[in-house]
């Protein structure tokens, strides 16, 4: 049985084919435009393949409530020309299938629960730190929705003592994604992160606000695994002095077998860089099986 996935980015829309084993068998980029010069070369894509489902892992904010007359839209998004756009809607009219819907983030999370090295955990939190910050949450082995979804990049932070910098974030300025996503590093440093690689300063502030969202996560949700990933943490030397900072800040209060082994607590994704859109696999997957009736057992 086919299924199609659509990882849908601020920059480009992913489109795969896959099966029930998590096999890619083929993709392809499209450059994310306006509603109208995009969504009808995606829904081509998909048009002959013989999907029993599709499922789209999205940008956000997004609207996850079934009983909204506004589910599976993308709502309240400074990308305007896809601010309140059906994109569920036009996909069901378009190919006839059910249609698995969530963030893109916690699309990475369904991945890597499936596919990858959160498999077989009731909790973990996978967090995206790229052109924003987003952060996907898994508790008792479900995605965590509630009155929308998770919006962890911007949890309000302290700005260290010795950061002058106002914050990048349009609403709140230093929440977690105004102070440490791509953007705001470059606007403080005055360079994009990939030419920064050898300055320790940088990734010093950087791994301390990143430590301190991860220490409120853990003290909160009490997540058995934490997963970095987006184009900030190809920055690897990052994740020793993540680490350490989150040891400081917890000191000694929690003591488990995880926070015992921080190396294999605190991780980079496992999947290639498919997490994503792996992710969104599982989400067709799921939406079929919801459709009939019959939950599949991961």
């Amino acid at each position: 049985m086919l299924f199609g996935a659509l990882e849908a980015g601020g920059t480009k829309m992913v489109c795969a084919i896959g099966n029930e084993q998590g096999e890619i068998l083929e993709r392809i980029s499209i450059p994310t435009q306006t509603p109208d010069g995009t969504m009808p070369k995606l829904a081509e894509f998909f048009l002959d393949k013989g999907i029993a489902a599709l499922g789209i892992g999205c940008f956000g904010p997004i609207d996850l409530n079934r009983s909204s007359k506004t589910y599976g839209y993308i709502t309240t998004t400074p990308k305007l020309p896809w601010k309140n756009y059906d994109i569920c809607g036009y996909f069901r009219e378009q190919l006839n299938v059910p249609v698995g819907f969530d963030t893109d983030v916690n699309g990475s999370m369904l991945g890597e629960a499936t596919w990858g090295c959160a498999r077989g955990l009731d909790s973990a939190i996978y967090i995206t730190v790229g052109t924003g910050i987003g952060v996907g949450i898994m508790a008792d082995g479900k995605l965590l929705h509630g009155m929308l979804h998770p919006e962890g990049g911007h949890i309000l932070m302290p700005v260290r003592s010795d950061d002058t910098y106002k914050g990048k974030c349009p609403y709140h300025g230093t929440c977690l994604e105004g102070l440490a996503s791509g953007p705001a590093i470059e606007a403080r440093w005055g360079a994009p992160a990939k030419e920064l690689a050898d300055r320790p300063q940088v990734w010093d502030l950087e791994a301390y606000y990143l430590a301190h969202a991860l220490t409120s996560y853990i003290m909160i949700l009490s997540p058995q695994k934490i997963i970095l990933g987006g184009g900030v943490m190809h920055q690897t030397h990052l994740m020793g002095r993540i680490r350490q900072y989150v040891k400081d800040m917890i000191g000694g209060y929690l003591v488990t077998k995880e926070l015992e082994d921080l190396d294999s607590y605190i991780v980079l994704p496992s999947l290639n860089d498919d997490q994503g859109i792996l992710g969104a696999l599982k989400l067709g997957m799921d939406e079929l099986d919801r459709e009939k009736g019959t939950p599949r057992i991961s």
